[in-house]
């Protein structure tokens, strides 16, 4: 761990951040655009789409709360219990997704599970713009890095495809530790997997359940919406840092 000091006054000109948390969907990457999930989908069940009845599906399923749509998801009774505990089990985790998509209007029979196959798979994803430099720019200066996610499933293979792998040091992911943002026992977890206290961490995310890292005394830095494949604004967070925000 490295040593204490005020910010701004390291040796080198470092700041009092000695980690960085990084959450992983809308931080370092999204998932593809929901038109093209959908009709590789389609495709999956021997269904070739027209571009016109694609959108029309994915505007359906989007409007059910999947994943990156930014809406509320439409969870009814009888998956209830599979969403509360998405993020805590990988069978609870497909279920919720799939019957929250099967229940959007114009969803044929295997649809549904083979758009959750895609966005469980490393070939769903794209890096955001920045992810890749900003991660370097960290590496390089000694940064060590958590990937702090609430999720069902794996993420190391999606940030192995995506090359970003490499920059993490510790993997703190909800279905594996039991535990969920904003809770702070995950963040806990993460700062000991680092070996760095609370205090000297930042925690980047977009969503209000990242910003609970505040509750141990983290710094938080939270990101706007942005398209897949697009700047996010990660570059921030190497002026956080050197500053000791």
């Amino acid at each position: 761990m490295h040593q204490d000091s005020s910010p701004g006054d390291d040796e080198g000109g470092r700041g009092s951040i000695e980690a960085v948390l990084f959450d992983f969907h809308g931080t370092l990457a999204q998932l593809e655009p929901l038109t093209r999930s959908v009709s590789l989908a389609a495709e999956a069940c021997g269904r070739s789409l027209s571009p016109l009845s694609v959108t029309a599906l994915a505007d359906a399923i989007g409007a059910q709360g999947w994943l990156g749509s930014g809406l509320e998801a439409r969870v009814r009774p009888d998956f209830a219990d599979a969403w509360a505990d998405r993020d805590l089990d990988e069978d609870a985790h497909r279920e919720a997704f799939t019957a929250l998509a099967a229940q959007a209007h114009g969803v044929f029979e295997g649809l549904a599970e083979a758009l959750y196959d895609r966005m469980a798979s490393p070939e769903g994803w794209v890096a955001f713009a920045d992810t890749m430099s900003t991660l370097v720019a960290l590496k390089a200066q000694g940064y060590p890095i958590a990937l702090v996610s609430n999720i069902g499933f794996d993420a190391r293979p999606v940030l192995r495809h995506l090359g970003i792998d490499r920059f993490i040091d510790a993997w703190v992911l909800s279905y594996e530790v039991g535990f969920c943002k904003p809770d702070e026992k995950i963040f806990y977890a993460a700062c000991h997997a680092l070996d760095v206290e609370p205090s000297r961490a930042l925690m980047v995310g977009d969503s209000v359940a990242d910003a609970g890292a505040g509750r141990i005394g983290a710094r938080c830095y939270l990101l706007p919406h942005a398209e897949a494949g697009r700047a996010v604004g990660l570059e921030a967070v190497l002026r956080l840092v050197r500053a000791g925000v």
